[in-house]
């Protein structure tokens, strides 16, 4: 369990409730609403708290799995509702070479594997609050984070931005961006929200219903490091061109393997256009839920591993939700047939996603 040492002090404020570390820096929940469509997120890693929406009867529940209290999140492992960087996902070897320099990351999966930015990645640092609009047609929070040169081995420093808006009706748009300052170094933002279309206490996500818009995949070595190839979906456990029910494809898996947590290629490489990527349908709730992105490619996380107590004490279990990450690919910046992750000075890194809610 990683542990996040922070002294804290807790107040109250008009935008809700706020812990102050140590140094200085307000950790508070936020939250924009447009009817019964609302939004929760707080600053400590920029992280999605909860979404309301409501079902095909106008019962309204939070979608998304999470804590309560900040206190909760901050020795979380799941990576619940957070924006993750600078570079989301594996990077082999813990290590990669860029312009003819070898940087050595702080590994975190394993003694060989960073995942998710390292031990102290963006999910765990302390964002601040540019803009909170919470009236109008399109309410929103935008949040930034300064990561300095050498944080986690990563060169350069880098300003990342992440706006969350909410329209009617029922739509979320998620922008993330990032600019580095003075050197050339990987950037690969991704949201890590854990759907639950029949409510983050309703048990599993797999009889939910799933439409992925890719044919290929980037296949994994035993260690989820990617091997270079790029292949087909067709035959394999990673097949949803067509809708299917999640759990229709686990008897395709490999042995030994329990979920499915895989890398779809979808085919935008240069992040110009969006895309549709995925729907989502849950059939009691009737909750339907559209993904559209402009990223090269998109993690399908089953929620093989969560088994942890969330909101409201509910025990959630393996399966309890599930991730569509898009993302440029994993371990990009150890092949070099990927799309490049490599963000220069002067350049903007721009990811969108785009969902829509309906019944």
């Amino acid at each position: 369990m990683r542990k996040y040492h922070l002294q804290l002090f807790c107040f109250i404020c008009v935008a809700g409730v706020f812990l102050v570390n140590a140094g200085g820096e307000e950790i508070g929940i936020y939250e924009i609403k447009k009817g019964d469509f609302s939004l929760k997120v707080t600053n400590f890693g920029a992280r999605i708290m909860s979404l309301y929406l409501p079902d095909k009867n106008g019962n309204v529940a939070d979608v998304v799995l999470g804590y309560d209290t900040i206190k909760e999140y901050l020795n979380d492992t799941r990576y619940f509702g957070a924006i993750v960087g600078r570079v989301f996902n594996r990077i082999g070897g813990a290590q990669f070479t860029l312009n003819g320099t070898t940087y050595k990351l702080v590994p975190n999966e394993g003694n060989t594997t960073t995942i998710h930015g390292g031990p102290t990645g963006f999910s765990y640092r302390v964002w601040k609050v540019k803009k909170l609009v919470k009236d109008g047609p399109i309410p929103s929070i935008t949040l930034t984070y300064h990561s300095v040169d050498g944080e986690e081995g990563f060169p350069g420093d880098v300003i990342a931005s992440v706006t969350y808006a909410i329209s009617a009706p029922y739509k979320l748009t998620i922008t993330m961006k990032a600019k580095a300052l003075n050197k050339a170094t990987p950037v690969n933002l991704a949201h890590h929200s854990y759907f639950n279309l029949g409510g983050h206490n309703s048990g599993d996500i797999l009889s939910d219903q799933i439409q992925i818009f890719a044919s290929k995949y980037t296949p994994v070595d035993s260690k989820l490091i990617p091997t270079g190839k790029i292949e087909t979906v067709k035959g394999t456990a990673y097949d949803f061109i067509k809708p299917q029910i999640i759990k229709s494809r686990f008897s395709k898996l490999p042995i030994g393997i329990k979920g499915i947590n895989i890398n779809y290629d979808m085919n935008n490489a240069k992040m110009k256009s969006m895309k549709a990527i995925a729907v989502v349908r849950n059939k009691k709730s009737g909750r339907v839920m559209k993904l559209w992105s402009n990223a090269p490619g998109m993690q399908f996380y089953t929620g093989n591993y969560i088994d942890v107590k969330g909101k409201g004490g509910y025990q959630y279990k393996d399966f309890g939700g599930l991730c569509l990450e898009t993302q440029g690919f994993t371990d990009a910046v150890n092949h070099p047939n990927f799309p490049s992750q490599i963000l220069y000075p002067g350049n903007l890194y721009k990811h969108v996603m785009k969902f829509e809610f309906s019944t």
